[in-house]
């Protein structure tokens, strides 16, 4: 024991330490059991803030171009693409 300090300095150095482990583990254990909870609410395919979507996408189209369209396509690419 130190000498310049008095015995109820460590004794409430010891009390203030040993409240605040007390209140790290309460803290600790409602977050996990919140976290748990939270985790639970949600499924695999849902992301927690993403707002979930009215309605499904639509599928997608696939539309197959004609030879002339696949030129005039390369074609405006090419002109869009040297600006």
């Amino acid at each position: 024991m130190p000498e310049h300090v008095s015995s109820l300095q460590l004794i409430g150095m010891a009390a203030l330490t040993l409240a605040t482990v007390a209140w790290a583990a309460v803290v600790t254990r409602l977050l996990r059991r919140n976290r748990r909870e939270a985790l639970a609410r949600y499924t695999a395919d849902t992301l927690p803030g993403f707002p979930h979507p009215l309605r499904p996408s639509p599928s997608r189209e696939v539309v197959d171009l004609t030879p002339a369209e696949q030129d005039a396509f390369a074609g405006l690419v090419r002109r869009l693409g040297g600006r």
